[in-house]
């Protein structure tokens, strides 16, 4: 496996050709596309990915390890299929939709301005997390912990308190009518 450092890429297409197998440290990917692809097995530390599309690709066993995604195209994705070895990632005005974090470990995660629409979040530990502007439309929230987790600026999330763990968890007063929907009770 090659060691790949301080290198910048842009605009790559990898649908096609994949990128080499290798630990890419302190990088940047910035306008490329691996929509569909395989990043399987690939170590990315301290590394930017910043308008890409990674939709649909194969995150098998795949390291995160301080890596931020900016802008970028992150649909259909399973999370839960990278490697849980020091997993650590952001997320800052991504689209999410119907991506897994599926039982992972994902405590202080930013989820920053995003769209997390029918994002699979069950069983996965989210204490103090922060949603802040995310739109969390039909997220699935069951056996999650989200102790702290800070829901403040979030939108249409639907969350039972029955079958997740909140203590502490930080709400607006506008958007309660998301903890109540089980009970659908109307609040005028």
């Amino acid at each position: 496996m090659s060691f790949i450092a301080d290198k910048t890429f842009k605009t790559q297409d990898y649908t096609q050709n994949r990128l080499p197998k290798g630990e890419y440290e302190n990088c940047i990917f910035e306008g490329c596309t691996f929509e569909n692809s395989y990043l399987d097995n690939q170590n990315f530390m301290e590394c930017e990915f910043i308008d890409c599309n990674l939709s649909n690709a194969n995150l098998a066993h795949t390291i995160f390890k301080e890596v931020s995604f900016s802008h970028c195209k992150l649909m259909g994705l399973k999370f839960e299929d990278c490697s849980n070895f020091l997993l650590d990632f952001s997320f800052t005005s991504c689209i999410l939709n119907l991506s897994s974090f599926y039982g992972l470990t994902l405590k202080n995660q930013l989820f920053n301005d995003c769209k997390l629409i029918e994002v699979d979040f069950t069983e996965a530990d989210l204490t103090l997390a922060n949603f802040g502007n995310s739109d969390l439309d039909r997220a699935i929230f069951y056996e999650t912990n989200l102790q702290k987790a800070d829901f403040t600026k979030t939108k249409n999330f639907n969350i039972d308190p029955d079958k997740n763990r909140l203590k502490a968890a930080k709400f607006s007063k506008d958007a309660l009518l998301g903890l109540l929907v089980k009970h659908k009770i109307k609040v005028a």
